[in-house]
């Protein structure tokens, strides 16, 4: 007689964990449904800007990212580094700036600006940058892009430029 409490609290137990299961539109952490984005499931465009037209305008360059895969989390900042030959200068985030969780599947977009204030050609304290390196909070890698919007002023040298990286928004809808 004992078996069958034991066998009812059994298949209770079963369904109650049934129904706890996250197969459906409820979150998950098994890495399918909550996992950071990469360049691996996102296309990227950098501009159209707002260039700055003479030393000591400030610019914007915007990136959108749009996902091409799975759902995936942006959680966290965007980074954001210049390169002048040798020199390697990551921007800070924008002052007051805070990040934001962004869930994108299939089709949503989000976007970041950079922001910079164009230094004098040849000035040695302008960073002649030729590269963007983006990379994604979340995410090891890294991806290159053309930076064609002539010198960023420093403050103090070059590895101190006048730039900055804005928080994710939601782009579209």
């Amino acid at each position: 007689m004992r078996t069958i409490p034991l066998a009812v609290a059994a298949l209770a137990s079963a369904l109650l964990l049934t129904a706890c299961d996250s197969g459906g539109g409820g979150g998950s952490s098994d890495g399918k449904n909550g996992s950071a984005c990469s360049f691996d499931g996102v296309s990227v465009q950098v501009g159209p800007a707002s260039t700055a037209p003479a030393a000591g305008d400030t610019g914007e360059v915007p990136v959108s990212l749009t996902n091409q895969s799975k759902p995936c989390d942006l959680n966290g900042f965007p980074g954001a580094t210049l390169e002048a030959g040798g020199t390697k200068v990551a921007l800070p985030t924008l002052k007051g700036a805070k990040a934001q969780k962004l869930r994108l599947v299939k089709g949503d977009a989000a976007s970041f600006t950079i922001t910079y204030v164009r230094g004098k050609a040849g000035d040695k304290l302008s960073l002649a940058a030729t590269k963007l390196v983006v990379t994604l909070p979340g995410s090891s890698e890294s991806s290159d892009y053309k930076w064609s919007y002539g010198p960023v002023q420093g403050k103090s040298d070059v590895s101190d430029a006048e730039a900055s990286v804005s928080a994710f928004t939601q782009a579209g809808d």
